[in-house]
């Protein structure tokens, strides 16, 4: 990585951090490799969600949710809540988005008139057709090629990253995104989509 800074380039006031060796190096440089490392975590999210939202006009989650009623059939909002690990409410809030653009529709089921069936229009088909990769897919096909030891140390260390940005009691759900799950905008910039701004 050319653009790398060395550790006598750091500025050692900047974290306000105590200069101790680390295996030869300033601990510094540690700190900003692991700043680089999440900001291109965030920034790859979000060109992901303006992708998508230039191409399908969708965000991740709606996405995710079209995709999930593809896949199980026939389901009702609290087996896609569960599905998806949200809440009923956020899923509800997503299908009332996605109905009103026609890609949706629920039923209320003939067995047992109690429970409601969400269900895709051939517009929803044609768009998943057409829609992009989710960024979490992709993450979860090379996650699981991992062995075991490899899953098990990246989890400790996010844990322990949440932990130490004081964010292990922000709620969150499974789902790859920036912002609120249940958001109706999808309006970027179209010739902004893929400039990183860093």
């Amino acid at each position: 990585m050319g653009d790398m800074k060395s550790s006598r380039d750091i500025d050692p006031h900047r974290y306000n951090v105590p200069l101790q060796l680390n295996g030869g190096e300033l601990i510094l440089n540690s700190i900003e490799e692991v700043l680089v490392a999440l900001r291109r975590v965030i920034r790859a999210t979000d060109l992901h969600s303006k992708h998508l939202a230039k191409t399908t006009g969708l965000t991740a989650p709606q996405i995710l949710l079209l995709q999930t009623i593809r896949d199980k059939g026939e389901v009702t909002i609290g087996e896609l809540a569960t599905e998806m690990s949200l809440s009923q409410a956020t899923v509800t809030t997503i299908l009332d988005r996605l109905e009103k653009r026609e890609l949706v529709y629920r039923e209320r089921s003939r067995e047992d008139k109690r429970k409601v069936h969400a269900h895709l229009t051939d517009a929803a088909l044609e768009t998943l057709k057409d829609a992009p990769m989710p960024l979490q897919d992709q993450f979860a096909r090379q996650f699981a090629d991992l062995q075991p030891w490899e899953q098990t140390m990246i989890i400790s260390s996010l844990q322990r990253v949440a932990q130490m940005m004081d964010a292990q009691h922000i709620d969150a759900s499974p789902v790859l995104d920036i912002g609120t799950l249940d958001r109706h905008d999808t309006h970027y910039e179209t010739n902004d989509a893929y400039r990183d701004d860093t």
